[in-house]
């Protein structure tokens, strides 16, 4: 793991890539640890953050810029946001759709569309101090709690996917959001 810990987070959008048709590359990952046997589904937690205005629970995510690899930009916002290190899986959980809240230069407020790009990382390391720290919290979740917790349904899809896929689990639904479009691999 290791590596010097950032000292701040990147700043604007000057580097962000869009796709053809306007929509914002996001990469962002699912922290894991295994409180036991490591791979055992009743021993998973995830790591879920706050969003820096303190609205609600969510996994850290943010912009892929043209100067790094999907993969990159995933393990850059999961150190920015929830100061952690580790392993990223690989293949990508999926490729999600939604809303977001900034959009690409000249776009109306409508067009802020979203292609988030989703990993598991198995945590190695857990920093005390990260760029973010002082803008949100951070909470080790059971995957059920994880699953009731998640802010935005695009997020617990991406949760439910995961445990799917790695545990052969079926989380319970949690209230329905109408944020997202979820498209598997």
């Amino acid at each position: 793991m290791g590596g010097p810990t950032p000292v701040g987070s990147r700043q604007g959008c000057d580097k962000q890539r869009y796709t053809e048709d306007g929509a914002r590359l996001v990469a962002g990952c699912i922290p894991v640890r295994y409180r036991g046997a490591p791979g055992a589904a009743a021993d998973a937690e995830v790591l879920l953050i706050t969003s820096r205005a303190g609205k609600g629970w969510g996994f850290p995510k943010g912009g892929w810029d043209d100067d790094e690899t999907v993969e990159g930009a995933a393990l850059r916002e999961t150190v920015e946001e929830a100061g952690v290190r580790g392993q990223i899986q690989l293949p990508k959980i999926g490729i999600f759709h939604f809303q977001g809240h900034k959009q690409a230069p000249g776009a109306s407020p409508h067009q802020a569309r979203c292609e988030a790009h989703m990993f598991a990382l198995v945590v190695g390391e857990e920093l005390q101090a990260w760029p973010e720290h002082r803008q949100r919290q951070r909470r080790w979740m059971s995957l059920p709690e994880a699953s009731a917790s998640c802010r935005h349904q695009w997020m617990r899809d991406a949760l439910h996917m995961w445990a799917a896929a790695t545990h052969s689990l079926r989380l319970p639904d949690g209230p329905e959001r109408m944020d997202s479009e979820p498209t598997p691999f």
